[in-house]
C-alpha cells in the first residue's frame, strides 16, 4: 500500500512530502484545542500549506483507519478545500475504513486504489506456480522456510527463487534456511493470531522477527488494545454493541475477536492486562538488552491465558 501510495504521490510531481503515522487508539496521547491528538495533529499544517515555490506539496497520511471522530471531522473539511486549491495533494493509506466524515468526503473527491492483501495462504499458491515456471521442484517444507524467510513479499521470494535457480541444487528446507537469514517485516496480527492458538513456537519467531525491523513499544501497544478488545468483547451481550463500544468501525478483526470471546477466561485476561503494564514500565525504565527477553517472556504467558489453559 505505501508503494502504491508514494507512486501516487511522485506521479503528480510531488517532491516535498510529509509522511504522518496515526496512532492507534487508546495510546494515551495529548489531545489539542483543534481535537487532534499530538501524533497527529501535524496533518493539519501539511493540508493547508502549500510548496513556497509553487510546485505541489504532499501529505502521506499512513493507518488512517485509526483516525478518532474529531479528527475525521476536522480532517473533513481540509481535504474539501484542497479539491478547490490542489496545491497540496494528499494520500490516505487504511486497511479498513476511515472513519466518517473524512471517509465520506474522500469518496465523493478522491481517487480510491484497493490493494488485495497477500496472506500465507495466497503467497503460498504463488510460490508454487513461480517454482513450475523457473522449472525448480520445491516441496511443502522448502515452500514454508521460504515463506518463513521473506513473509508475502512477492518481489523477494522471487529473487530468492531466481538465486536458487542459477544454483541448480536441490532445494530443501535446511537449504533454504542456511543460505537465506533474512526476516520478514510482517504484521503483527500474525503474532496475535499465534498467540491465540497457544502455538508458543510460532508466535516466539514472529515476535524476533518482527523487533529486527519494529520496537517493542509498538507491538506492546498492539497487544493492549488485542487485549482491551478481548476484555470489551467478554463483557458484551451482542456483537453490536460491542463493535459500538469499540469505536464503530466493524471488520475482519472485529469479527474475529468476537467469534474468539468465550476462548480465554476472565481471570486470564485481568493477567494478561496486568502482565502488559508491568512489561511497559519494564521497557520504559530497563536496559535495552533485556527487552527481547521481556517480550519473549510476556509473549509465552499470553499463548497461556489466551488459549484459556490458564489456571
Amino acid at each position: 500500500m505505501l508503494s502504491e501510495a508514494r507512486a501516487a504521490l511522485d506521479g503528480r510531481g510531488v517532491d516535498d512530502q510529509v509522511r504522518i503515522d496515526v496512532p492507534m487508539r487508546g495510546g494515551g496521547e495529548d489531545v489539542e484545542e483543534s481535537g487532534m491528538r499530538s501524533g497527529v495533529a501535524g496533518v493539519i499544517p501539511a493540508l493547508q500549506s502549500g510548496s513556497l515555490f509553487g510546485a505541489s506539496s504532499g501529505c502521506l497520511v499512513v493507518d488512517a483507519h485509526h483516525l478518532m471522530k474529531a479528527e475525521a471531522e476536522v480532517l473533513a473539511e481540509l481535504v474539501a478545500n484542497l479539491a478547490q486549491d490542489g496545491s497540496v495533494v494528499a494520500v490516505f493509506v487504511a486497511e479498513g475504513a476511515i472513519p466518517a466524515p473524512l471517509g465520506r468526503a474522500l469518496e465523493e473527491i478522491a481517487d480510491t486504489i484497493t490493494v488485495v492483501q497477500v496472506t500465507e495462504r495466497t503467497a503460498a499458491g504463488w510460490l508454487a506456480t513461480a517454482a513450475r515456471q523457473r522449472g525448480l521442484k520445491l516441496d511443502g517444507e522448502a515452500a514454508g522456510s521460504l515463506i518463513q524467510r521473506f513473509g508475502t513479499d512477492l518481489g523477494a521470494l522471487g529473487g530468492a527463487l531466481d538465486q536458487l535457480a542459477v544454483d541448480g541444487e536441490p532445494i530443501t528446507a535446511e537449504s533454504v534456511r542456511d543460505r537465506f537469514r533474512n526476516r520478514p517485516d510482517e504484521p503483527m496480527w500474525h503474532i496475535a493470531d499465534a498467540i491465540v492458538a497457544g502455538d508458543t513456537g510460532q508466535a516466539l519467531r514472529r515476535v524476533e522477527d518482527f523487533l529486527i525491523h519494529g520496537h517493542p513499544l509498538q507491538l506492546l501497544a498492539f497487544l493492549q488494545n488485542d487485549v482491551r478488545r478481548r476484555c470489551l468483547a467478554a463483557a458484551t451481550d451482542d456483537y453490536d454493541t460491542f463493535v459500538e463500544r469499540d469505536g464503530g468501525r466493524r471488520g475482519y478483526a472485529m469479527e474475529k475477536v468476537w467469534k474468539q470471546r468465550r476462548q480465554a477466561k476472565a481471570a486470564n485476561l485481568r493477567r494478561a492486562l496486568g502482565a502488559l503494564a508491568r512489561a511497559d514500565l519494564h521497557l520504559k525504565t530497563t536496559p535495552e538488552a533485556t527487552h527481547l527477553v521481556t517480550m519473549e517472556r510476556l509473549t509465552v504467558a499470553l499463548c497461556h491465558w489466551y488459549g484459556g489453559r490458564g489456571r
